[in-house]
């Protein structure tokens, strides 16, 4: 089932600001330099049904996710950081790599579904879309 055809759904998002550069063969500046995004990351939660309080997920629990997650990337360098060792830190590997920790995160998930968005700016992100085990 995709998210789309869930019944419930649940977004909270989150800004904070990183850096990174680029490793890609000859990359236009300033994305081979380290530069700074204000990164925003969108959890968006998809399920067939509601747990007995009447949620799909207990938003401050992933609030408390999102604290432990801003405090470990808000002012890194992504390319400093163990899960991007051999990654061109691209908004791709890190929508990926957020939802890693996301999904490892959640306990006894009652959702079907976490897609995250990582935006990099006002007009440009990348997501990944994963079925969540519960």
């Amino acid at each position: 089932m995709t998210d789309f055809q869930h019944p419930y759904r649940l977004t909270v998002t989150r800004a904070f600001v990183a850096q990174h550069y680029l490793t890609v063969p000859d990359p236009e500046p300033p994305e081979g330099e380290v530069h700074s995004h204000r990164f925003t990351a969108e959890l968006r939660f998809g399920g067939p049904e509601l747990d007995e309080y009447g949620y799909l997920v207990d938003i401050d629990a992933v609030e408390s996710i999102l604290d432990d997650l801003e405090g470990r990337y808000r002012d890194a360098l992504l390319n400093d950081l163990p899960e991007f060792e051999g990654l061109n830190p691209s908004v791709e590997h890190f929508a990926r790599l957020f939802g890693d920790r996301v999904a490892d995160a959640i306990p006894e998930p009652n959702p079907e579904t976490l897609v995250v968005r990582i935006w990099e700016d006002d007009v440009a992100w990348a997501g990944h879309r994963r079925a969540l085990d519960g």
